[in-house]
């Protein structure tokens, strides 16, 4: 049997504990025949049955069932991860490949000739699908006459539509590809960032970048990035994010031997110019040679070299190294090519991301209080950290020799772990005297580090934090309000302390992890950028970021995490550049499950100059929203000029639109045997005077304010800070009149269109935009992300004025 290796054989903590512990064969044996009852799967291919089961399987059992519950953390699917990781981790490269030759990416330098030559290629299909095609001549009458657009909601044929896809849509994914087709031919897109802005295929043109190129100079560039770049996931879960790191990065460190190859071939030796970056070549490709499986060496590099990850839950990490050692194991055909798997416990670690001593200078912090650390102490704990680096630079450096045995292994990681768990100790024990701790009793410092799990990434990640920070953080982190009943640990220091959620702790840590070219891709809650309570977190990443580019998804048709109504954000970021952020937005999008597979290559971000709307980020689609943003907030004259806070005119509104606002000037029908009143669903408004009763109601009802809400507010709650806030403009004395006798009329159409429901033990009363001999579920769709307009589609054709008004 071969010499296996890695940390999953290792002692376990309660054999090392307990090293006369005997557990008999038989305690087993219901275990294995349960085992037994599947077929097994080392590689991902598609599942036919329920009793197939492949690495991804255990991710998804451990994030959909024990984690989600837990720790509010969701499993994220791959067309997520992919998403997020492509334009982070390439643009990094690219970026780093930029420093080292410059000449090589100019604007019209070889590397961004590409782009130019065949800007299809990367274009995705999705997004190029029938725009080629001309257009029916009843819907390119309206390209130029608005008033010929009367077909544009209608579905349009397969051949010019993806999916669920109208006229309207089409014409607007059509117009968008053109215009990026355009600037493609015309060298204006020739930054790492605009490969993200514009959401093109990066992956293709990394290696594209890579398969043409005839400067040894720059492929070496690329392959130095290559190899030394770290990725973070700081919530590792099962892995899911370094998965979709590991695929990328293997189709890139293939690319690149790939054309170390065709370079040496080309030379027919190491002379000329570029000998140094053709010796070099030389011996990577000798060092590849003497590995039996070509892709195992390069999953094995990655896994070793580039990939880290951290999670507070044990169970996680250890599915995770799980997963990865299967990964490595499924790219071997032949026992022969079997090499000892790599030990990533020094990678993949267990701990709390928030808690703990993230740089050396917060360290060095503490030497201004009367408390902290002395001098002395501060230099012996820095060179504490220097000897650990120093081994866990060689246990790196023998993952990926040829021929290292347990031996060699085992006695560099014995020396690392006893330098890292003096110095994790010393540190331990001071924060504990922070937090209240008696750190002279070990009764009550002990329990301290069992729940909060200090994790001290200077310390555990010297090098790469001594070099500046990570260079991409991925990841999904949990969404968990932060109450002392909800978690078991204090979080101290951030800047974000008063949004009171773990998501918003876990962005300011990415950045602080992050070094100063790096870039961050997280998922996280529309929240971040839509309601007050998150307002630090909004200011700080203002403040860190040069690019913020933020895509938001609602849950309804269909959802980003399965079975969880959450609205989403993705959240694209890079260091600060400049003096100000650069920030950009895709919309609001709202979904059916059959988009899903093009979902994220039609994501279309376009660049918000407001990025400050009630101390909100607003997210207009497309440039149609962006110009009556700039429209309505030209406006200085709010709403809220209208209202009071008591009055005995009065509105009452519904407080979680989903599809459209209802605000009136009765209150609805309600009974119940505990409650007067539905609270949850109703809120009131008072007026200045009873003449602005019909104005305000008429604002609230409009497509204008629903617009105003999906664009500014959450997409759950409208609140009052929306309904005070938009700059409507003062209205006439006539406006005043007309807006009255036009409010009557809606309230009469609502209370002719509602019916009283009884359900959850009420009676209430329900209002239908739509006749009553309609069936409104059946035209419901996706609302059309393309425009700016409120959800049509979600209304039939047959529509009462409560609709329309």
């Amino acid at each position: 049997m071969p010499y296996l290796n890695g940390g999953i054989f290792d002692l376990h903590e309660l054999e090392k504990k307990h090293a006369d512990i005997k557990i008999p064969d038989e305690a087993f044996e219901r275990i294995f025949a349960f085992f037994n009852e599947f077929q097994w799967h080392l590689d991902d291919r598609p599942l036919a049955n329920d009793k197939e089961i492949n690495p991804d399987v255990l991710g998804y059992i451990f994030e959909k069932y024990i984690n989600q519950k837990q720790m509010g953390a969701y499993y994220t699917k791959e067309d997520i991860t992919g998403y997020i990781a492509r334009n982070t981790i390439v643009p990094f490269l690219l970026d780093a490949a930029a420093r080292a030759c410059p000449d090589a990416f100019r604007p019209d330098g070889p590397v961004w000739r590409l782009l130019r030559e065949e800007p299809d290629k990367y274009i995705f299909e999705p997004v190029r699908h029938g725009v080629d095609r001309p257009l029916p001549p009843e819907i390119a009458a309206g390209l130029d006459n608005v008033a010929e657009r009367k077909d544009w909601n209608r579905l349009a044929p397969i051949g010019f539509a993806l999916l669920t896809e109208t006229w309207r849509e089409h014409v607007a994914r059509r117009q968008r590809c053109l215009d990026i087709r355009q600037k493609l031919t015309a060298g204006e897109i020739h930054t790492a960032n605009d490969l993200i802005t514009y959401n093109l295929d990066v992956c293709q043109f990394a290696e594209d970048v890579l398969d043409t190129c005839d400067d040894p100079k720059l492929l070496h560039a690329f392959w130095q990035a290559l190899e030394k770049v770290s990725i973070l996931d700081p919530t590792c879960g099962s892995g899911a994010f370094l998965f979709a790191a590991l695929n990328i990065l293997q189709l890139l460190y293939d690319a690149c031997l790939d054309r170390m190859e065709a370079c040496l071939d080309d030379a027919g030796g190491t002379g000329g110019a570029a000998s140094a970056q053709l010796a070099d070549f030389r011996n990577i490709l000798d060092q590849l040679e003497r590995h039996p499986s070509r892709n195992y060496f390069i999953f094995k590099s990655i896994i070793v070299q580039n990939l880290y990850g951290v999670d507070i839950m044990r169970e996680a990490v250890e599915i995770c190294k799980l997963r990865l050692f299967l990964k490595l194991v499924s790219q071997v055909q032949l026992v022969e090519q079997l090499e000892p798997l790599p030990d990533i416990d020094f990678n993949i670690r267990a701990g709390n991301t928030l808690v703990g001593f993230a740089t050396l200078a917060e360290v060095e912090k503490t030497l201004q209080g009367t408390l902290g650390f002395t001098r002395d102490e501060f230099e012996e704990i820095v060179a504490a950290a220097k000897r650990a680096d120093e081994e866990f630079r060689l246990f790196r450096q023998l993952q990926t020799e040829f021929g290292k045995g347990a031996v060699d292994f085992s006695e560099v990681k014995g020396r690392l772990r006893t330098h890292l768990d003096a110095l994790r100790f010393r540190l331990d024990y001071y924060l504990a005297g922070e937090y209240g701790k008696d750190t002279t009793s070990p009764t009550e410092v002990g329990p301290w580090i069992l729940s909060h799990q200090p994790f001290h990434w200077f310390a555990e990640f010297y090098g790469t934090m001594n070099r500046g920070g990570f260079d991409v953080i991925i990841g999904n982190p949990p969404y968990v309000e932060y109450r002392r009943s909800k978690v078991d640990y204090v979080v101290t220091g951030f800047a974000t302390a008063d949004c009171k959620n773990l998501y918003a702790f876990a962005v300011e840590r990415s950045f602080n992890l992050l070094r100063e070219e790096g870039r961050v891709g997280l998922i996280i809650p529309l929240a971040s950028i839509s309601i007050d309570d998150t307002h630090s977190l909004r200011t700080f990443l203002l403040q860190e970021a040069g690019l913020l580019l933020h895509a938001s998804f609602g849950f309804r048709p269909a959802k980003l995490f399965e079975g969880v109504n959450l609205r989403l954000t993705v959240l694209l970021a890079g260091k600060k550049g400049s003096s100000r952020a650069a920030v950009w937005s895709s919309g609001y999008l709202l979904w059916c499950q059959e988009e899903r597979p093009h979902l994220f290559c039609k994501v279309s971000p376009l660049r918000v100059e407001q990025t400050d709307v009630l101390g909100r980020l607003p997210k207009p689609v497309a440039s149609l929203g962006i110009s009556i943003l700039s429209k309505v907030l030209s406006n200085t004259e709010l709403l809220g000029s209208l209202v009071s806070k008591t009055g005995n005119a009065v509105l009452h509104y519904h407080r979680s639109p989903l599809y459209w606002i209802r605000a009136m000037d009765f209150e609805p029908y309600f009974q119940s045997a505990t409650k007067t009143r539905s609270v949850h669903h109703l809120r009131d408004v008072y007026l200045r005077d009873s003449q602005a009763t019909g104005f305000v109601g008429c604002v609230l009802n409009s497509s204008l304010f629903y617009w105003w809400f999906v664009n500014v507010g959450n997409c759950r709650n409208l609140t009052g800070e929306d309904v005070r806030g938009i700059p409507i403009g003062r209205p006439s004395a006539a406006t005043l009149s007309k807006s009255n006798t036009l409010f009557q009329q809606l309230m009469n159409d609502y209370r002719q269109n509602s019916k009283t429901t009884i359900r959850y033990n009420c009676e209430y009363q329900t209002f239908f935009p739509v006749s009553q001999n309609q069936s409104s579920i059946s035209s419901i769709r996706c609302w059309p992300n393309t425009t700016a307009l409120p959800p049509r589609k979600w209304i039939s054709s047959s529509t009462t004025k409560s609709s329309i008004a």
